[in-house]
């Protein structure tokens, strides 16, 4: 066996359709939503689901009152950003991760959370994580690899993973980021606090732990004082 992780078949129409079957609601499970505007919505969605969470796709201001935490997925980082702004989210959402929401983001996502930017171009940012961050840092749609990498707090072994024109932390501008990850000597996880940032997708392995431990990290800060 080569050890990597099958995603689970996808049921017939869910791509199409752009959404999954409704589940059954779970009043004791946090509600964690998935910001729906572009990119992997869906696998996201999925994995949530599979960790035990209600999983609710947030696309305004209303959907985003209505969860517990939020993963902001991989995508176009610009194209998201824009409509942020567009669908009057992006305020509301800063707002949310600065009071202390458990936010997650994967690969466009870890860029839309960062305070900073390697970059001469302005784009439309949530922030709050303190971190400098580089885009397509690995190159570009041609150099997208999958690897299996250590990461700090998930038990198990390596995490099969893909990087897809994945950006990465040049450097961190405050002493509560840790680094749960490299590659390259370049960090690739990083967590402050409630946030959690990747390079990659961990949502289209397969290996769902990077998403139970986000999940756990809801649940704790719903049962804190």
């Amino acid at each position: 066996m080569s050890g990597r992780f099958v995603a689970p078949r996808w049921t017939p129409g869910e791509r199409l359709t752009g959404r999954l079957p409704d589940p059954e609601w779970s009043d004791e499970a946090p509600t964690i939503g998935v910001l729906a505007l572009q990119g992997d919505v869906l696998e996201h969605l999925r994995a949530l689901r599979r960790c035990g969470a209600n999983a609710a796709q947030v696309r305004t201001a209303t959907d985003l009152d209505g969860v517990d935490g939020l993963i902001v997925p991989g995508g176009e980082s610009t194209t998201i950003g824009k409509l942020l702004t567009r669908f009057e989210v992006l305020e509301p959402l800063r707002a949310r991760v600065a009071a202390g929401m458990p936010t997650f983001g994967t690969c466009a996502g870890m860029i839309l959370l960062s305070d900073e930017l390697d970059q001469d171009v302005e784009q439309p940012v949530i922030g709050g994580l303190h971190v400098r961050t580089r885009r397509n840092a690995f190159g570009r749609q041609l150099d997208s690899f999958d690897t299996r990498i250590e990461v700090a707090g998930i038990d198990g072994g390596p995490l099969d993973v893909a990087f897809i024109r994945a950006p990465r932390v040049e450097q961190v501008l405050a002493d509560d980021v840790e680094v749960l990850a490299e590659v390259d000597g370049y960090p690739v996880v990083v967590r402050q606090g409630p946030l959690l940032a990747t390079s990659f997708h961990p949502e289209v392995t397969g290996d769902d732990r990077l998403h139970a431990a986000f999940v756990a990290t809801v649940r704790n800060a719903m049962a804190a004082p």
